[in-house]
């Protein structure tokens, strides 16, 4: 076995795959565009949701991150490599929000002038939410939110490679306290950073709409795919050396039992705001439902219930499956899939009800929908090229941790 755990030279043909793939995802995506209603509308609105879906995972590793440095449980330890790689995207990904500023127009109504013909309430609402909802405002918030995160990544990153170059036990444990010490406070300064975001970019496509409970929900879903995402990873490096001989069914039972855990938070979040929504019956939100229970929406909502919920819950709630990587991935997929499907079904109705507005007759279909899938397989091709590079040019795991020898010879813990 490798004593620098050097990541596999297969690893390299993974990337070449993945970027393959985004490749077709982009031609899919150009010939959508050009092919729909309104090309420019349609190119910024997939965009959006592609967008969404994989800084997702960026966010998601960044939180576990700091997570599992807190907690000091070795199934931390296995993956900080890959949490690290994928949160390390962020330098990619602000970089790529570029055009959500410059298509502000075309993905958020509250960008265009008030209409004249809007009833007083409403009118009243958005000249209120003005003051925070205008694209001045909107970059600049978007440009600390991405200071926040890419400070918070860097710094762990580059403790984490001191501790690569420290072979004294004793000091490689002074990078790793380091790394919890700022870990407590990162951790609430970037929950809140998230929670501004989800408001800024997802929430506010319907500026008269709002959830206080919206930021933890994002959160809990960029949890649930960040963990489905590294489960995968994982089950590909077990396939070669380094990692065959590291990655033990403990570890895969530890990160299925935390895919089960946070399956039932985002279940519960998703639950309590609809719950509080609907039982409140108020004209300002409860048509944010009403939307998403007709048309290619309410079947998609069913399947959200049983496919993102119901069937993971209890395929998770076996240890056998959670200990056999073979079976979890394909739940980890579903999870993956499943994600996707909500990023949509939370975005996509807003875009319809957009167009109306504009006085454009629109409802999203299969065709539709497509176009969106190959922005997220387009844009997926660019993030995983990122990160595979990124775990490519360091150890698959900290080797000079102090709690290495534990973590791999117990296969994991808590």
């Amino acid at each position: 076995m490798s004593t620098n755990y050097a990541a596999p030279a297969e690893l390299g043909k993974t990337q070449g795959v993945a970027i393959g793939i985004g490749i077709l995802g982009i031609i899919g995506w150009v010939i959508g565009a050009a092919t729909s209603h309104d090309a420019k509308t349609t190119f910024f609105q997939t965009y959006l949701v592609a967008y969404i879906f994989w800084i997702g995972i960026s966010l998601g590793c960044l939180g576990l991150l700091m997570v599992q440095y807190l907690g000091g449980g070795g199934w931390g330890l296995i993956i900080r490599r890959q949490l690290e790689s994928a949160s390390s995207t962020l330098w990619m990904m602000a970089v790529l929000f570029i055009p959500i500023v410059l298509g502000l127009h075309s993905i958020y109504h509250w960008s265009h002038p008030i209409s004249p013909d809007a009833e007083p309430p409403v009118k009243k609402l958005l000249e209120h939410k003005a003051v925070w909802l205008n694209p001045n405002g909107f970059t600049i918030r978007a440009i600390i939110y991405f200071a926040i995160w890419i400070t918070l990544m860097f710094l762990l990153r580059k403790w984490s490679a001191a501790q690569d170059t420290t072979p004294d036990p004793n000091e490689a444990q002074t990078w790793v306290q380091k790394a919890q010490n700022w870990s407590g406070p990162g951790f609430l300064i970037y929950a809140m950073a998230v929670t501004f975001a989800a408001v800024d970019w997802i929430m506010s496509l319907d500026a008269e709409w709002f959830s206080t409970i919206f930021g933890l929900l994002t959160i809990a879903g960029q949890g649930v795919l960040s963990i489905a995402f590294l489960i995968s990873v994982s089950v590909i490096l077990s396939k070669y050396e380094p990692m065959a001989h590291v990655l033990k069914p403990k570890h895969f039972h530890d990160l299925g039992k935390l895919q089960l855990a946070l399956v039932m938070v985002w279940a519960y979040f998703s639950f309590s705001q609809l719950l509080i929504i609907w039982s409140g019956n108020l004209p300002e939100e409860i048509p944010w439902y009403l939307r998403r229970f007709e048309g290619t929406w309410r079947p998609m909502g069913i399947g959200l219930l049983v496919l993102h919920f119901i069937m993971p819950f209890l395929l998770l709630l076996s240890r056998d499956l959670k200990k056999a990587s073979g079976r979890l991935v394909w739940v980890a997929g579903l999870l993956i899939i499943m994600r996707l499907v909500d990023v949509i079904w939370v975005i996509v109705p807003q875009f319809d009800e957009m167009a109306s507005h504009g006085g454009t007759a629109h409802h999203t279909g299969p065709a539709q929908l497509a176009v969106y899938v190959a922005a997220t397989l387009g844009l997926g091709g660019l993030w995983l090229g990122w990160f595979f590079w990124q775990l490519r040019q360091r150890p698959l795991i900290p080797f000079n941790d102090p709690q290495l020898a534990e973590a791999a010879s117990a296969g994991g813990g808590h």
